[in-house]
């Protein structure tokens, strides 16, 4: 069971809407690397995984990456905020628009919408964790990529601290995928 606690884990502050950083955001919302992608991969592999930590871990992270996933959403509401349709369309954003108006939808940059194709859960936890390491550096890239898009301080704060955390879960990644094969080499007596 959860406790949610009625509150971003970190504080969004945008400045002035921004239509490119929210479509660029979109990426990290709705996209192959984004928290959502991340949040539904851990959740789901955490069935297979051979000890209760492990287990714990994939559950923690899913559900922090959940956290992380309101974070980003609440990013592009607040770019996009105000900001007219004829504007949206003059950026690519007009189809958006068109189909969800300010609603935040989960796509990617391109549009693009989420798919559970971007996911795997294989069931051999080795290959899963090894799965795990590579996502989380892969969004870490992807924010580092945004940081470098914004000029806004709220945004870039905001950014640089969803990136760090995708550093905490690869070495925690790291420390499970240690513990699992330490798990897996034991010799089994029947």
């Amino acid at each position: 069971m959860w406790i949610y606690e009625k509150k971003l884990e970190y504080p969004v502050r945008v400045l002035q809407p921004d239509i490119r950083m929210a479509k660029y955001l979109m990426a990290q919302y709705g996209g192959p690397d984004s928290e959502l992608s991340a949040a539904v991969r851990y959740l789901t592999q955490r069935y297979t995984m051979p000890t209760n930590r492990t287990k714990g871990l994939l559950t923690d992270i899913g559900t922090e990456e959940l956290a992380h996933w309101e974070i980003v959403g609440t990013m592009i509401y607040r770019l996009l905020k105000g900001v007219p349709p004829e504007q949206l369309r003059g950026t690519d954003l007009g189809g958006y628009f068109t189909q969800h108006d300010n609603a935040v939808y989960p796509a990617d940059a391109s549009g693009v919408p989420w798919t559970a194709a971007y996911i795997q859960a294989t069931g051999d936890p080795v290959t899963d964790l090894h799965e795990d390491m590579a996502a989380e550096q892969k969004a870490r890239t992807t924010y580092e990529h945004l940081i470098r898009l914004t000029d806004d301080p709220g945004v870039k704060d905001t950014l640089k601290f969803l990136r760090e955390r995708e550093v905490v879960h690869f070495q925690r990644f790291g420390e499970a995928l240690n513990e699992v094969q330490e798990e897996l080499a034991k010799k089994k007596v029947f």
